[in-house]
């Protein structure tokens, strides 16, 4: 009688606290509606119609975990992890994007940007962020990639694989905080819809492009919001419009100006909202890579050997199906272009972090600009496929005005911003360049989270790199 009470007080709370957060998703709904009542013309109300057709009800968080904050883990501070996809480090300035200058000067900031892990792509440097290892190192060594061993193709755009917490090494911060008795919440990340060591973040959302940016924030503020035992202390949030139109038009276009001005008015409101609940929490806003407009047409690798070679390819990596076939692909696309050069993996320059994974390929292509390059012409994406997923953007058969993906090392429209205010930094602070694998380090210390004994073994970044940023770096 006494396990069947504790389940059904579990379950009751989980019940509870999903019927909290729903408020959100209803009120979205509701919201939109009203405009369509509101809109004064035929044309305004065919167009309000038009977007409430073409809206998803945004679906409530989902609950993974009613294990309460201990209550060391309640009387720690708060860190919340925001990505804005594709924010070169130069758009601040470009774009006056007034609520990320004003985080500048009240926080820290790294004014010439931060570095991207290569290749400078979406998934890899979201993990990158939030595990402290280089791509190769945490496994997501590519959006789309061929794991040798599995014989299978892991993809950002498969559920499948997205959700299978197999694919992904490394400790991931919010399964460091739910190891460690403190409560976590993503709203969108790479891996967070994955249970990484049989842990998913007490609080977690499906992705879906389509889900309002205003809505997004006011979930994050409910969940701060809720009682101690259930506040998550570590919390991510997403936002990919400035990606999706650097793709579409360009780094340089009204469009990116326009996404920028959007994801800076949402920062504004999370800071705004902040402000109200009286809580010592820390904003850390970042990007994951730059972006550059391309030069040329796709370069299909493949003109330059025979794919009867590759066991598999996926975008611009090659399977070879041994070493000799290996070899044979390095010698024929060997100094064929000075678009890209060559290496054999175990070769590659030791500034990339990419040369001991399989999953990386070989032999590995690098493009020498910002060039379009893939192992071969792939089928045209369905228009569903399409629709349903715009971070697809840019890997089909029509070129790109915008790209990402190089060596920010040699191409410095990569680098992506940085800034981190609260009551754990200091004002005014600033630090040169930095790869983006120090974050981990520096979001541990603030929420005092022991990373020295990790399951998954030593981290590639470093907490002296942005020690000097933090009010009291011991």
């Amino acid at each position: 009688m006494k396990l069947h009470g504790e389940v059904q007080h579990r379950a009751l709370r989980l019940k509870l606290i999903a019927c909290v957060l729903l408020a959100l998703a209803v009120g979205s709904a509701a919201r939109l509606a009203a405009g369509i009542a509101a809109a004064q013309s035929p044309r305004q109300r065919q167009y309000a119609q038009q977007q409430q057709a073409a809206a998803i009800t945004p679906a409530p968080p989902i609950v993974a975990s009613d294990t309460p904050n201990s209550a060391e883990q309640q009387a720690k501070h708060y860190v919340i992890l925001v990505s804005l996809d594709g924010f070169r480090y130069d758009y601040t300035q470009q774009y006056d994007a007034v609520n990320l200058k004003e985080l500048a000067t009240s926080g820290a900031s790294s004014p010439d940007g931060m570095l991207p892990a290569y290749p400078s792509i979406t998934f890899p440097n979201h993990l990158s962020i939030v595990t402290g290892l280089y791509p190769e190192h945490h496994g997501i060594v590519a959006n789309v990639f061929y794991d040798p061993a599995r014989q299978q193709i892991y993809s950002y755009r498969d559920p499948q694989t997205v959700t299978d917490g197999s694919w992904y090494g490394g400790t991931p911060l919010w399964v460091l905080a739910e190891q460690q008795g403190m409560r976590a919440a993503c709203f969108f990340w790479p891996g967070s819809e994955a249970a990484v060591q049989g842990t998913r973040p007490s609080y977690y959302m499906q992705y879906n492009p389509k889900y309002p940016n205003d809505d997004r924030v006011k979930q994050v503020l409910a969940w701060l919001q809720l009682p101690p035992p259930l506040r998550p202390h570590f919390i991510t949030l997403y936002f990919s419009d400035v990606d999706s139109a650097g793709h579409a038009h360009g780094p340089d276009s009204p469009q990116v100006a326009s996404a920028v001005h959007e994801v800076d008015q949402e920062i504004g409101a999370l800071q705004a909202g902040l402000a109200k609940l009286n809580l010592p929490v820390d904003v850390i806003v970042l990007a994951d890579h730059g972006m550059i407009e391309v030069e040329g047409d796709w370069i299909d690798l493949d003109q330059y050997f025979h794919r009867s070679l590759l066991e598999e390819s996926v975008e611009t990596l090659m399977y070879a199906k041994s070493g000799a076939d290996a070899a044979k692909i390095y010698a024929q696309l060997n100094g064929k272009s000075d678009k890209f050069r060559v290496y054999r993996r175990g070769h590659m320059p030791e500034s990339l972090h990419f040369d001991q994974n399989p999953r990386e390929g070989d032999p590995i292509v690098v493009p020498t600009g910002p060039f379009l390059l893939r192992v071969s012409q792939p089928p045209p994406p369905s228009a569903a496929g399409a629709a349903g997923n715009p971070m697809a953007a840019g890997h089909g058969n029509e070129p790109p005005v915008g790209m990402h993906g190089y060596d920010p090392a040699h191409m410095p429209q990569m680098k992506a911003i940085f800034y981190a205010a609260g009551p754990d930094i200091r004002g005014g602070a600033t630090v040169p360049p930095f790869e983006n694998v120090n974050v981990y380090p520096l979001i541990a210390h603030i929420l005092r989270l022991d990373i020295a004994n990790l399951k998954t073994g030593p981290i590639d970044g470093k907490l002296a790199v942005l020690q000097s940023i933090l009010k009291n770096p011991d």
